[in-house]
């Protein structure tokens, strides 16, 4: 089993800045970020697999970065020039399968992943 453990998250501005941190009990070969806002779907937002292969919700692209340190166990989401609709509950999620790491991150699908974070909620203000 798996655990999981995020860190990170926060409160700020339109426009801020925020990291968050996943520590893994163990890493799994496809690691990524996902996000649910209230009343909607959970929804995939970066993905990296364990060579590296990095894959972004259009919406993140060129304003997140996913990066993981398998020395450490830890996987990272570093996020700038947020927006208010990047307001969410941010999971972390693991699986050992490669293919959902090797899929467009808009597509992934909850199931595909077997070991989830407790959650950490990031909010932006106007």
């Amino acid at each position: 089993q798996v655990q999981l453990v995020e860190s990170g998250g926060g409160s700020v501005q339109s426009g801020g800045s925020l990291r968050l941190s996943c520590v893994a009990s163990e890493m799994r070969y496809c690691m990524a970020w996902f996000r649910q806002a209230q009343g909607r779907l959970r929804e995939g937002v970066a993905s990296i697999s364990n060579d590296g292969i990095t894959k972004y919700l259009d919406s993140a692209k060129d304003r997140f970065t996913i990066s993981r340190d398998n020395a450490k166990n830890t996987l990272t989401l570093q996020m700038s020039g947020l927006k208010p609709e990047d307001t969410a509950m941010y999971y972390c999620a693991a699986t050992g399968a490669p293919w959902p790491c090797r899929k467009e991150i808009r597509t992934a699908v909850v199931s595909s992943f077997d070991y989830w974070g407790q959650g950490i909620q990031v909010s932006v203000s106007s």
